[in-house]
């Protein structure tokens, strides 16, 4: 991407992913055998930062690290994906983790264990040096707030589920949920709000009303892990770049996609030019 690539701001978590295969997930209560247990960089705001930054934005990562082998591990690997990380500030606590199991179809479940990451704060940073700022939901909620009222132009994506203030809703430029969190918000009220799908591709709705809509390409999934954090950090740069709805929806669902033909969140990231590969011609 050309030298006038967007700032963007990550605001989030970074956890070290254990991962095991299996043929099938567990139901509740039962317990099924796996394969080797696999360490993976991931955390939703590691994973987004490092997917904008591989399509050509120009990213900084703010979030909050343990002072241990797993800290200094995620940070070099962010460092080595292109997206500078900044800790505001310094945690005692272990460096977040995640459970994941993932099972032949590529469908995951995930437990996370935040860490250090409840110590993030940003209150400290100049966040209007970005032209948009990213966050989740896997960082304390007044630090999503601190950061609705400063961020020039903010990107949510509300994972995982959790309550969210109003207030902090309607200061977003744009809302990203998928098809279980958007059951919790209030479309009309939102000037923005972009529905992920999954295989069935994304929609956009402006005060309730759809605007756009995308079909994801078809692909056969290796590990669908990361793939809706992949499609956030897409759609930010393009909202960054101020593509409208279903020029930043076509390219984040085809980013989305691809990402699921590698193991791991940040194992299949794709390239800008890989992305405009499987996009139309006149795109």
């Amino acid at each position: 991407m050309a030298g006038d690539s967007p700032r963007i701001g990550v605001v989030g978590s970074a956890n070290v992913d254990l991962v095991v295969r299996c043929a099938r997930l567990p139901r509740p209560g039962e317990t099924v055998l796996g394969g080797a247990v696999t360490r993976l960089a991931g955390g939703k705001g590691a994973n987004q930062a490092a997917a904008a930054a591989r399509l050509g934005a120009r990213v900084t990562l703010l979030a909050a690290l343990g002072a241990d082998e797993s800290g200094a591990w995620l940070a070099r690997n962010a460092t080595d994906l292109g997206v500078e990380v900044v800790q505001p500030v310094a945690s005692r606590r272990a460096t977040g983790v995640a459970f994941i199991t993932v099972d032949d179809r590529g469908e995951n479940s995930i437990v996370v264990a935040p860490g250090a990451n409840d110590d993030l704060d940003v209150s400290g940073v100049d966040l209007e040096a970005f032209d948009v700022v990213l966050a989740q939901l896997e960082v304390p909620t007044d630090v999503i707030a601190d950061v609705a009222g400063r961020a020039r132009s903010l990107v949510l994506n509300v994972a995982p589920a959790v309550p969210v203030d109003p207030a902090v809703l309607a200061r977003c430029a744009v809302v990203i949920a998928n098809e279980v969190e958007v059951a919790a918000l209030d479309l009309a009220n939102l000037a923005n709000c972009v529905v992920t799908l999954g295989a069935a591709g994304a929609v956009h709705y402006a005060f309730g009303v759809e605007v756009a809509r995308a079909s994801a390409p078809a692909v056969t999934p290796i590990d669908t892990v990361g793939a809706g954090d992949v499609f956030c950090g897409a759609y930010a740069l393009r909202h960054a770049l101020g593509d409208p709805p279903a020029r930043a929806l076509a390219y984040a669902v085809t980013a989305g996609a691809l990402a699921t033909l590698a193991p791991g969140a940040q194992g299949g990231l794709p390239t800008d030019t890989e992305v405009r590969s499987w996009l139309a011609p006149d795109w």
